[in-house]
C-alpha cells in the first residue's frame, strides 16, 4: 500500500490510500561476447542480436540477447526486474539504459545494473495518474509534468508504477514530490518537483467569469450600489485596464 498526501499552502492536506504492484521479472536468455569491439557489435546486430553489458559489484559482463526478448521489457508502461539467464548463469539486474537506431528505431544497446537482495537499487519507475479530478469535472486540464520518478529501495520492495490518485485535487492546485510517500522506498527527485497539476482551461475561466456575473446581478437585486455590482462583474482584462488608468 502507499499513502499518497497532497495539499496547497493554507489549507489541509488530502490524503489517498491506493495499491501499487510489486515489480513483475522478466526472463531474458543470452550468450555471453567472447569478442569486443564495434566490429563483433556490428556481427551480433547483423545476426539479430543486441550487444549488453551488466555493470556487475565485481566486473562488468558483456553478452548479446535477441533482439525479441526485449519486447516485453521495453515496449511497455511497467518497470520489471530482468532475470539474464547467459548460459546457465543468472544474474539479476534492472535496465538502466537503452540505445535505439536513429533512423529504424530498432535497440542497438542495453545497459544493466546487478542487483543484490541486500542492497538497495536506484531506479526509474513510471508514473500512473488514476481517479476523476474534480479540478477537471469543473473544465480544467490535467498535466502530467513527470512520467517517471527516480526511486530508491530493495528490489523485492519496488513497485510497477507509482499510482497517484488525483480524484480530490482542484483547478490551480498541483502534486508535488514531497507531498507524496509510498512504502518501503524513498523518492530522489527535488520535493518541490511538480509531478502533476490541473491548469485552467478556457471553459473553466468561463465558468468563472459567469459566476462573477451572477453573483453581481445578485447584489444589484438586493439593492447593492450599481458600481459595486458592474465592477464585480467586470473582466480580468477590464480591471487591469482601469488599473493602468488610474497609475497614469
Amino acid at each position: 500500500m502507499s499513502n499518497v498526501r497532497w495539499g496547497v499552502a493554507g489549507e489541509a492536506a488530502l490524503s489517498s490510500t491506493v495499491t501499487n504492484k510489486l515489480m513483475k521479472t522478466i526472463e531474458i536468455k543470452g550468450s555471453k561476447r567472447k569478442e569486443l569491439g564495434k566490429k563483433s557489435s556490428r556481427k551480433a546486430r547483423k545476426a539479430g542480436n543486441v550487444p549488453c553489458v551488466i555493470y556487475g559489484k565485481d566486473a562488468n559482463v558483456h553478452f548479446e540477447a535477441h533482439e525479441n526478448t526485449f519486447k516485453n521489457l521495453v515496449y511497455t508502461h511497467e518497470a520489471h526486474l530482468v532475470k539474464l539467464d547467459l548460459e546457465g548463469e543468472i544474474f539479476n539486474a534492472v535496465l538502466k539504459d537503452l540505445q535505439f537506431h536513429p533512423v529504424t528505431d530498432k535497440i542497438i544497446h542495453a545497459d544493466f545494473i546487478q542487483i543484490f537482495d541486500n542492497k538497495p537499487v536506484i531506479i526509474d519507475i513510471p508514473v500512473t495518474v488514476t481517479g476523476d479530478a474534480e479540478g477537471v469535472k469543473a473544465g480544467g486540464k490535467l498535466i502530467v509534468k513527470r512520467r517517471h520518478l527516480k526511486v530508491k529501495g530493495f528490489a523485492n520492495d519496488l513497485p510497477e508504477d507509482l499510482v497517484i490518485d488525483v480524484t480530490n485535487l482542484k483547478i490551480h492546485h498541483s502534486i508535488k514530490v514531497g507531498e507524496l510517500s509510498f512504502d518501503k522506498i524513498e523518492l530522489l527527485d527535488p520535493k518541490i518537483t511538480t509531478v502533476v497539476s490541473i491548469a485552467t482551461s478556457r471553459v473553466a475561466l468561463k465558468t468563472e467569469e459567469e459566476e462573477a456575473a451572477e453573483a453581481a446581478a445578485a447584489l444589484a437585486a438586493e439593492g447593492g450600489e450599481g458600481a459595486e455590482a458592474a465592477d464585480a462583474a467586470a473582466s480580468p482584462a477590464e480591471e487591469k485596464g482601469k488599473e493602468k488608468e488610474k497609475k497614469g
